[in-house]
């Protein structure tokens, strides 16, 4: 039989013993073919057992699915760069499958549950978010899971820090700009400190902590004039939406303009420039965060007169003749008698000076008043505003001491025992509360419209009939329909409530949908 060159010269191979070509050395399979056929005189065949993997296969079924399964975990543990703890996540899926493992999606999910118990409970901290990224599943499915999974072993996971996941976040961030490490170290205390301040705000109760988390980066980022560090980039970064992200910088900036208040330039602290003046809020919170707690008698807080001098220079720069202050003759640092101000210490040669809350906020309130005033008479002349050395916030580099413990990774426990000039309710508490007394005042117009219904003759006695009429008299037709139209669903539900005896106070909770279905869908009535 001719080669496929087409030549009909056949050589033995020497060392194989194969026939092939003599011109293209191509082996000729013909020569060197054995019939694969069963029977008497043929070869025996190779039997394929129930729960192998088919001929010359050396792994039974559960052998590759615990080697698939293995090769997953550490697939998985590469993601999230947590190697150095795959063989406890391994023990642990081997405990909880009896050592069976698994694969398909619920198998992923359970290998991103098992990391994040073992990352939480060696106490580091792990964001849920970026792990059901990782394995490719929902956040609450994962939480589902972590909650079975810790049922399931009996375990008890202790309390997440913020601070912590504050910490890792900012470092795997801050590794891409180029900061130097001084000022990387500063920023992540003062990140660390306002946190800490966050939880002892209660912005964190019952809620996510990575929003918290972005919303101290970008407003540490701003405070210390580091660019490109936006809070859409941030919370991209940590797995958070942007627009919750953007509501708790709005609510922490609103908790550092409460406590403002209490420094005697409080009143012109804002929402919008309180940044500006962050360095003197959270000098004051430092320093009120390292009182002794308990201690007897009213304490008085020493202030830096350098830093109060230069925020009252920079108002009377704004208002009056800059070169009045030069010369030292300015009207507003005249000394004034010593009975005016009761809370003035110092020592016998006047140094040292140091000044109470009181006393301080009244000499700046004096100051201010008169400064508005020469304004307004329009004795101050043309402005001249000339820049001056210490007299911008950022220009000053002691404002941070970082002494404080709340710069610490703190249990909620510490946290909670430390001052830093104003304490808040939960806001979703205040939010319940404001809830409710809405519902109150709802319920009472409702009986009030029930009582001009069941018994017209007795509407007006109590002046309500009266004062309606007279606004209908004054508005006419359009004033009845603006009447009308504040009454919306839920005036028509508590109506339908209380037709039905429901008690006020279950009212007042808001669950309209099962005190429907339990009073008036199911009441018997007809």
């Amino acid at each position: 039989m001719p080669c496929r060159c087409g030549s009909h010269s056949t050589i033995r191979d020497d060392q194989t013993g194969d026939l092939v070509c003599s011109k293209c050395y191509t082996i000729l399979d013909f020569d060197n073919y054995e019939a694969q056929i069963g029977g008497i005189t043929g070869p025996t065949g190779t039997n394929i057992h129930i729960g192998y993997a088919g001929t010359g296969s050396l792994f039974s079924y559960k052998d590759r699915k615990i080697y698939q399964a293995k090769t997953l975990i550490h697939e998985f543990a590469l993601r999230l760069d947590i190697t150095y703890s795959e063989s406890d996540i391994t023990s642990m899926i081997d405990e909880i499958t009896d050592g069976e493992f698994g694969e398909g999606d619920w198998f992923n999910v359970l290998i991103g549950a098992c990391s994040y118990v073992v990352m939480r409970g060696d106490k580091k901290f792990f964001p849920a978010a970026e792990v059901a990224k990782a394995v490719g599943c929902d956040i609450y499915e994962l939480g589902r899971m972590i909650a079975r999974v810790v049922k399931f072993l009996k375990l008890s996971l202790p309390e997440i820090s913020i601070a912590g996941l504050f910490e890792r976040e900012f470092n795997n961030y801050m590794n891409r700009k180029n900061v130097a490490e001084d000022k990387k170290e500063m920023m992540m205390k003062q990140g660390i400190f306002l946190v800490n301040c966050a939880v002892k705000w209660s912005l964190t109760t019952g809620r996510r902590p990575l929003p918290v988390v972005a919303a101290v980066m970008a407003f540490v980022a701003e405070l210390n004039a580091v660019d490109g560090l936006k809070i859409e980039d941030v919370a991209e970064h940590v797995h958070a939406v942007v627009s919750t992200c953007k509501l708790r910088n709005k609510e922490l900036l609103a908790a550092l303009v409460r406590v403002a208040q209490v420094l005697p330039w409080g009143k012109d602290i804002s929402v919008k420039n309180v940044v500006k003046y962050a360095p003197f809020v959270i000098q004051y919170m430092e320093l009120k965060s390292m009182e002794v707690p308990g201690g007897g008698g009213e304490r008085v807080e020493p202030f830096d007169m350098e830093d109060v001098i230069s925020e009252c220079l920079q108002k009377v720069a704004a208002y009056g003749n800059d070169e009045n202050l030069s010369n030292g003759d300015s009207q507003y640092f005249e000394v004034r008698n010593r009975s005016d101000f009761p809370t003035l210490s110092s020592d016998n040669d006047g140094n040292n000076l140091k000044l109470s809350h009181e006393c301080l906020s009244l000499i700046y309130s004096t100051f201010s008043n008169e400064v508005d005033a020469e304004k307004l008479n329009g004795q101050s002349g043309q402005i001249h505003v000339r820049k001056r050395r210490g007299l911008e916030p950022y220009t000053c580099q002691d404002w941070w001491s970082g002494k404080s413990e709340l710069s610490k990774k703190l249990l909620l426990k510490q946290i909670l025992e430390k001052e830093v000039g104003f304490d808040m309710m939960p806001l979703s508490f205040i939010a319940g509360c404001k809830a409710n007394e809405r519902r109150r005042q709802k319920i009472k117009a409702a009986k009030v419209r029930i009582n001009k219904i069941v018994d017209p003759s007795s509407a007006g006695s109590d002046g309500s009939d009266n004062l309606n009429s007279s606004e209908v008299a004054c508005g006419g037709k359009k004033r009845k329909r603006r009447q009308a139209s504040e009454i919306d669903w839920e005036d028509f539900v508590i109506e339908a409530l209380l037709l039905h005896r429901v008690k006020e106070e279950d009212i007042e909770k808001g669950h309209y949908r099962a005190l429907l279905g339990l009073y008036v869908f199911n009441s018997g009535t007809i």
